[in-house]
């Protein structure tokens, strides 16, 4: 068996072991057992990927294998991995094992919670190691689905409502996509979906510019593609708070990924000519959910509005098409995949004492509960590129990455861009200031504790995740380096 298929086949064994299990105790044991392997897994993957580099392979696609699926259309189960997938990989291990920790207290349908978390887990793992375009749309979708009932059951506020907008919004984005990946197929002349072997057929230019507009725009929505951001917020602040770190932290980096495995890196040309309109839409993403999240009281929807601004600077860093830009887009989605995880865990422990996520009835907390106060200044520190944290290095390298692209309109949408940074620097302030140093507003929050171990467990790994990234970017820099150099090639072309 392959080694990549063990990220699939270890959380359907999960799921498996939970079927089984007959009381809470149980069902914790095995979600910290699978998601520490998880993590184990994920760092093993990172080393041999290293070594594998570092001994001279020279391959795009490491590690690969292709099984038989379903033969009319000579779809397969194919896997492999480059340098962008190893660290979304290690991502997604490291949120879904904090988000164990976070639901540590999930109640009701403790065991049922977990089920549909696992199976959301297992679609995430296996779009990032399949090289199958139909397999991917299948894992992507796997994905989507739980979300609904996640949110629907054990969410909180207008549940219902956010998770029907959401599993809408997001299944017509699927058809879109489904629609594209097929014309991909088709239009190539491949003899298999594989996406090493499409990349070898190219599409005809004219085609390319259709099936490039369905799929960043199928892509794109999950990534919070302006204007059809708004499941967004309304998902993040109804979903439960393990969720909402899977869903910000990694889920919505889906949307980034497949922009740029499937409609930059197989359609590079009409990217080179279209990027200028999908531009528009992510700088003004950027800069309006930015401004959107100045406006808010509610703790969620203030991450979940910054979360638009910043998942938008991705895909604007994706469309800049130079290769400190792309490198920069993969660290954003690494950093803010760990600040946004982190935010929403801490603020589930708040509103888990305070039952307020409202930062007008709030006030004087680090007195309160220093520690969980110490880490939400970290992530907001993070999230407004203090130097030293993941956020400095992502943004600094795509806005540098951004000023090579020497063109007039890169060039002004790039400034309009740079000053989502101050804003981010309004909002997180002024959060901070008011729920944190402010006048206590409540006394009976004097009597509220501090976090409890498996709380601090969770948010030290994240915050160690920010720190490694923001001191020592170099290691992953050049892991992801290594993904660009042909789809560059093709663009120059």
């Amino acid at each position: 068996m392959n080694f990549l298929s063990l990220f699939v086949l270890l959380p359907l064994l999960m799921i498996l072991a939970l079927f089984l299990a007959r009381n809470r105790k149980q069902v914790l044991g095995i979600m910290v057992t699978g998601s520490t392997l998880l993590v184990v897994l994920s760092a093993y993957l990172a080393y041999l990927y290293t070594a594998a580099r570092g001994n001279g392979a020279t391959d795009p696609m490491l590690f690969t294998a292709s099984l038989s699926w379903f033969k009319p259309l000579n779809i397969r189960y194919a896997v492999g991995v480059d340098g962008v997938s190893v660290v979304m990989l290690c991502l997604t291990s490291l949120i879904v094992f904090t988000g164990t920790f976070v639901s540590w207290k999930m109640a009701p349908l403790t065991k049922e919670f977990f089920l549909w978390y696992c199976l959301l887990a297992t679609g995430v793992f296996g779009f990032f190691i399949t090289i199958d375009l139909f397999a991917m749309f299948l894992f992507y979708e796997t994905a989507l689905i739980p979300m609904y009932l996640l949110i629907g059951v054990w969410g909180t506020g207008r549940k219902e409502y956010s998770a029907m907008k959401l599993t809408l919004m997001l299944m017509g984005s699927s058809m879109i996509l489904l629609v594209g990946i097929l014309g991909i197929y088709f239009s190539s002349g491949a003899t298999s979906m594989n996406i090493l072997d499409i990349v070898r057929t190219p599409i005809p230019l004219e085609q390319q510019y259709l099936f490039f507009t369905l799929t960043f725009f199928g892509f794109g929505v999950l990534g919070a593609l302006f204007p059809f951001h708004s499941w967004s917020p309304d998902g993040h602040a109804s979903a439960p708070t393990a969720v909402s770190m899977l869903h910000a932290g990694v889920l919505m980096k889906l949307g980034g990924y497949g922009c740029f495995r499937v409609a930059i890196s197989l359609m590079p040309e009409a990217a080179a000519q279209l990027s200028p309109l999908f531009l528009v839409l992510t700088a003004i993403g950027v800069v309006y959910g930015a401004f959107a999240a100045i406006r808010q009281t509610d703790l969620k929807y203030i991450n979940a509005y910054s979360s638009v601004s910043h998942c938008n600077l991705v895909l604007f860093a994706i469309l800049m098409l130079t290769q400190t830009a792309l490198t920069g887009a993969v660290l954003q989605m690494l950093s803010h995949g760990l600040i946004t995880a982190l935010f929403f865990a801490l603020i589930g422990m708040i509103y888990g004492r305070t039952h307020t996520r409202l930062i007008t009835e709030m006030g004087g907390l680090m007195k309160i509960m220093p520690f969980l106060g110490v880490s939400f200044v970290i992530a907001g520190l993070a999230n407004i590129g203090v130097p030293g944290l993941s956020g400095f290095v992502a943004e600094m390298t795509i806005f540098v990455g951004a000023f090579e692209n020497n063109g007039l309109l890169h060039r002004i949408l790039t400034i309009a861009a740079v000053t989502s940074i101050v804003i981010g620097a309004v909002y997180i302030l002024r959060t901070i200031g008011k729920f944190l140093y402010g006048p206590l507003q409540n006394p009976e929050h004097t009597k509220l504790g501090d976090a409890r171990w498996y709380e601090r467990l969770a948010v030290i790994m994240l915050i160690a995740g920010i720190v490694y990234l923001g001191s020592f970017p170099t290691g992953i820099s050049d892991m992801i380096n290594d993904s660009f150099g042909n789809l560059l090639q093709a663009v120059k072309n």
